[in-house]
């Protein structure tokens, strides 16, 4: 049964366990580093932000995941396509991000050496400042981006508990929609950012997990007849008998799913996906058009990561029976396997 979460309080409770499992389109809960009952290195904390146009995009990514630490930028071209993607990895950051308790406030700072990444609030604006010299080859990236955040606009929220462990859980928002402005630079190639064309996507991520877990993410967001439009779409992420994170959302507000299925390939992530609901509101075909994988081993911790991008064709159901039928609209679903 889903729990919708109504009232404000705490995450955990004195015992370090989550007090309400459920599912919010805002954040009810109060995240508290120090309420939690579980080793630093298990702490899992992290900003993910994919802004997209029709030609190209970036993603973001800033995570402090107790055993190391990512810092890192992704450009796509969806013309050629390809991808150009580099990272800082910190060993054992534990906490020294100082990443922000709340999506709603609270910036982050972060450079080294002539690198720098910033992301910033200001009022319904959350504002993105990249600086990376040599990002790939002798080509150096910059970014100056700003997402609009109108309010209200209601969002996917879950606190999903671990069956395993009774001190590991998992705090996820997700804002689709969010118009986007401003330019990307790689060398000599620009990538432009206009607000009725080019849309973003924030995942917000603090929690405890245990340590072996697949995880399925679908995402995108755009236009619907002139109207905001999108939708995200998982599990893997822990106990989600009490809260499930499928959500389509149109013109800000947001429309609750039930379970959702994807249909993977077994043999190739860029054949054909397909994407069916339990209740038969979300019916997708998916055309990839780039794989953005990695496979990496630093002994303890493994992952094997292949996030999709690519088209979307099919229908959606709002809550009040509305029928939206989308065509080649751009997004990403990806597949994802840790031992963290």
């Amino acid at each position: 049964m889903q729990v919708k979460i109504t009232k404000a309080g705490d995450l955990l409770d004195e015992d370090g366990q989550l007090a309400t499992p459920g599912w919010a389109t805002d954040l009810k809960l109060r995240y508290d580093r120090k309420s939690i009952k579980a080793p630093k290195f298990k702490i899992k904390e992290w900003d993910y932000y994919c802004i997209l146009s029709d030609n190209g995009g970036i993603a973001i990514t800033v995570s402090d995941n107790g055993y190391v630490g990512f810092i890192g930028a992704t450009i796509f071209d969806f013309n050629i396509p390809r991808e150009i993607s580099n990272n800082i990895i910190l060993p054992f950051p534990m906490g020294s991000l100082k990443l922000p308790s709340s999506s709603k406030e609270g910036d982050i700072h972060f450079k080294k050496d002539n690198i720098s990444f910033k992301i910033s609030h200001e009022n319904e604006k959350r504002i993105i400042e990249i600086n990376y010299p040599n990002f790939s080859g002798n080509d150096d990236l910059y970014a100056s981006i700003s997402l609009l955040q109108p309010k209200p606009m209601e969002s996917m929220v879950i606190a999903t508990p671990f069956s395993k462990n009774k001190h590991a859980f998992y705090y996820n928002q997700k804002i689709n929609c969010m118009p986007s402005e401003g330019q990307v630079k790689l060398g000599n190639n620009t990538i432009d950012f206009t607000p009725s064309e080019s849309f973003g996507v924030l995942d917000w991520g603090r929690g405890v997990w245990t340590y072996s877990n697949t995880w399925y993410w679908g995402s995108a967001s755009g236009l619907y007849e002139g109207i905001p439009f999108g939708f995200n779409i998982g599990y893997g992420f822990g106990d989600t008998s009490k809260a499930t994170e499928n959500m389509l959302f149109y013109n800000n507000k947001a429309h609750k799913l039930e379970d959702v299925k994807f249909h993977i390939p077994p043999d190739d992530f860029l054949k054909p996906w397909s994407f069916s609901s339990s209740d038969n509101r979300f019916e997708m075909d998916f055309q990839p058009i780039i794989d953005r994988n990695s496979n990496f081993n630093f002994g303890i911790i493994k992952s094997i990561q292949h996030q999709v991008f690519g088209l979307f064709t099919g229908k959606a159901v709002l809550d009040d029976g509305k029928k939206i039928d989308i065509e080649n609209f751009l997004g990403f679903a990806e597949q994802v396997s840790n031992k963290w």
